[in-house]
């Protein structure tokens, strides 16, 4: 009888215990940390599969982006603007391929095609930013779509050189809101 008795007092504790759904929505704790451009560039290695590798660099979870966390949103912005000056700023892209002797040298082809990677790094970050944004009821639709249509193209500059050497560069930055 006792046990009877502790086992249905355990069951009823349990019940009070469980946490009650409020009908909000639960903002997800960051899954982002804060990392140097060396960390999360893509730049380096072979052409071919650019979006795989910022998706993995940035899992953010796709199915619910209403609730990515106000921190995260912050790395990807972050991330997004070192990206676009690794780019163009001194030490970037650009300089390195002009120091190469232009994208018709072995070295500029591959810093080319590195850049390419980059673009895809820039332009996934900005519109998983819009992306974000939208579902967290800010309007990105014009600017989404148009960064949608440049992060296609560079999708498929990436994938139509699949398997070429693909050079990064030693550019100083951060994901650091």
């Amino acid at each position: 009888m006792y046990l009877k008795a502790a086992v249905l007092f355990s069951l009823l504790a349990t019940s009070f215990a469980a946490p009650a759904s409020t009908g909000d929505r639960i903002v997800k704790r960051g899954v982002l940390t804060v990392q140097d451009y060396s960390q999360f560039q893509v730049s380096s290695g072979v052409a071919g599969n650019a979006l795989a590798e910022v998706n993995a660099n940035f899992p953010i979870d796709q199915s619910d982006l209403a609730s990515v966390d106000a921190k995260d949103l912050a790395i990807l912005k972050a991330a997004r603007e070192t990206a676009e000056a690794a780019e163009t700023k001194a030490g970037g892209f650009n300089a390195a391929i002009e120091a190469a002797g232009g994208k018709n040298t072995d070295a500029g082809k591959a810093l080319q095609i590195g850049k390419i990677k980059n673009k895809v790094l820039k332009l996934q970050l900005q519109v998983m930013t819009l992306q974000i944004e939208a579902a967290q009821g800010k309007d990105t639709a014009a600017k989404l779509a148009k960064e949608q249509t440049k992060l296609a193209n560079n999708i498929r500059l990436d994938e139509d050189a699949a398997g070429k050497a693909s050079t990064s560069v030693d550019f100083q930055g951060t994901s650091q809101p």
